[in-house]
């Protein structure tokens, strides 16, 4: 008999003594209906409202731009749906100022010679509008070094200009929707614990989540792809990479000299009609030096954006689908003379220039001064309707306290859900709560807190009271398990909270942290803050600040998923005889323990 052959009888002999061994041990006991879990599961799975929340929010209210109108009024009808389910001190806390709001009134862009293109494409948030409708030749400035500028000098006035290089359009041989396979999630499991940095609130964000989103290659409007974190930030501080950053820097500015009409960039992620799209780019007049190195050699330049009430005229800036620019750029190749012709109507709001955060509560019974949070950022970008990023997020937290105040479940210590707008912006709304009532000031964008907001000298007693935050904004995808951010002492815990949930897929536990959500504005002051393992569906792909970041995109059974495990980590939690540990440095010292504090 042959080695292989021999090997592969011991496999089967050794495969029918486990199932023999499998099938005499005791069936395991049925589901008690009294456990508070498992009546969280039941109105979770067969009672669910999480997915007419997000309906609502998504295609009654739309597109939710930090300062707009349309965030107001979801920050309204969130608190006031909050109130009706019975949850209480249901209200809206003003942050900021933030700056201007920004609505977009109509738009429409196509090509009128030398034949009619109808273009796919949307105005960066925050741009300037024109007034009537545009038509202007276009040119492409195609220029790969500051020694090209001269040819184009004198050249652009009143034209609409293509800046971006054209991106190429690769065939799909792989699946837009993902889920962590088995490899992966070990990976996770078997994460090291994270190095110590030099910044506060763990890693950097994922481009585009949470923080300044670092601006795209040359001409690329809407940021970069989700990667892996310690891959992240060696790219965007890479002497390629800055060397991009800084001739785009100075390609924008050249423009502004030459006052052409309109700026037109090929979107950096999507096709077949998918684009990606966030802010209008303000350039510096400082050369780029690199993320979080900035203020090496003395302090940081202050960082001018689009919605500072006080902010430069801009030129308008379009981002078109890659197919569209692209062949707009081969037709002035091959000789073409193109003309645009567009519409660009919007609407700037400055009379309010506060930000809003939604916050309710379940309140506790005997630890009821101690509190236990949930949320997911509430504000999204523009071209979509804000469903995978982060409707999602948020629908799942108010779904979970409906859940838990349905039930008529008694948590010891008070339940509060907090929807944070200015996510997008830098964490800004989270941040803003963390400040006013723990009294430390956490760190943002890449992890530089704001030099001029000034911490308490000791943290403010709620800081002592709190238990933990849970977060969600990763899209659609089911919750697969938590990352620790480096809490070890968290994971007995969390394992047998998860224990419930392995038949829904949710088990893995990753030392690991994870950045760009708001749980790093908790995590970055010291106080547990967590983000749950999310399956990735087609978020980086196709939705996550895209204009097919829609309801349609969202997975129902993965919706209702999240909200029984988001629920049942917050119960749970409300119910220990102790608070969550804290990550051994960040204890606070005995003078900052109150009666409460367990």
């Amino acid at each position: 008999m042959s080695r292989r052959l021999c090997a592969s009888v011991f496999a089967g002999l050794f495969g029918l003594q486990l199932v023999a061994a499998q099938a005499q041990q005791p069936a395991s006991a049925p589901a008690n209906p009294n456990d508070p879990i498992e009546k969280i599961k039941d109105e979770g799975l067969h009672r669910s409202q999480v997915m007419a929340t997000l309906s609502h929010l998504t295609d009654v209210i739309g597109p939710r731009l930090t300062g707009s109108p349309n965030l107001k009024r979801a920050n309204e009808w969130t608190r006031d749906q909050l109130a009706s389910w019975g949850l209480s001190n249901a209200h809206l806390e003003a942050w900021g100022p933030f700056g201007r709001g920004w609505s977009l009134k109509r738009f429409s862009m196509q090509v009128v010679e030398p034949q009619c293109i109808p273009l796919i494409g949307m105005p960066k948030a925050w741009s300037p509008g024109i007034e009537g409708t545009l038509s202007a030749p276009v040119v492409y400035f195609d220029a790969r070094s500051e020694a090209d500028f001269e040819k184009f000098k004198d050249k652009l006035k009143g034209a609409i200009v293509l800046m971006s290089r054209t991106p190429e359009v690769p065939a799909h041989f792989e699946p837009l929707a993902t889920r962590k396979t088995d490899t992966e999630l070990l990976e996770l499991a078997d994460a090291a614990e994270p190095a110590p940095r030099g910044m506060r609130g763990g890693l950097p964000p994922r481009a585009g989540r949470g923080g300044p989103t670092p601006p795209a290659a040359p001409g690329n409007a809407g940021g970069q792809p989700a990667t892996p974190a310690r891959n992240r930030m060696a790219r965007f501080n890479s002497p390629e990479f800055r060397a991009q950053m800084e001739l785009n820097r100075k390609k924008m500015l050249f423009l502004i000299a030459q006052s052409p009409a309109m700026i037109v960039e090929a979107s950096n992620q999507g096709d077949g009609g998918t684009y990606f799209v966030q802010g209008a780019t303000v350039p510096s007049t400082t050369p780029f030096l690199g993320f979080g190195q900035q203020n090496q050699g003395g302090p940081a330049p202050r960082r001018v954006n689009a919605w500072d009430k006080d902010a430069p005229k801009i030129i308008p800036q379009i981002v078109l689908s890659k197919e569209h620019y692209n062949r707009l750029v081969r037709m002035i190749e091959a000789g073409e003379k193109v003309t645009i012709a567009t519409e660009l109507q919007v609407q700037f709001h400055d009379k309010d220039l506060m930000a809003y955060n939604t916050v309710a509560e379940i309140p506790g019974s005997d630890l009821k001064e101690e509190v236990v949070m949930l949320g997911g950022h509430i504000d999204s970008w523009h071209s979509g309707t804000g469903a995978t990023d982060n409707g999602a997020g948020v629908s799942v937290a108010m779904e979970a306290v409906r859940i838990i105040k349905a039930l008529d479940l008694k948590p010891r210590r008070t339940i509060r859900v907090g929807l944070w707008s200015g996510e997008e912006e830098g964490l800004l709304g989270s941040r803003a709560y963390v400040r006013e009532h723990f009294g430390k000031n956490p760190a943002g964008g890449f992890g530089v807190a704001e030099p001029d907001v000034k911490e308490s000298a000791e943290p403010r007693p709620e800081y002592a009271r709190f238990s933990g935050y849970f977060n969600l904004d990763n899209g659609t995808g089911k919750i697969r398990g938590v990352y620790l951010q480096g809490n070890e002492a968290v994971r007995p815990i969390f394992r047998k909270w998860l224990q419930p949930f392995r038949d829904m897929g949710a088990a893995t536990l990753s030392l690991s942290n994870t950045g760009g959500t708001d749980h790093l504005s908790f995590d970055g002051i010291g106080l547990p803050g967590f983000q749950f393992i999310q399956d990735e569906i087609e978020y980086s792909s196709r939705t996550h600040h895209s204009n097919q970041d829609v309801f349609d995109r969202i997975q129902a059974d993965d919706m209702k998923q999240a909200s029984v495990i988001m629920a049942a980590f917050v119960y749970n939690t409300a119910m220990l005889d102790e608070r969550l540990p804290r990550k051994p440095e960040a204890r606070e010292p005995n003078r900052a323990r109150t009666a409460s504090t367990r």
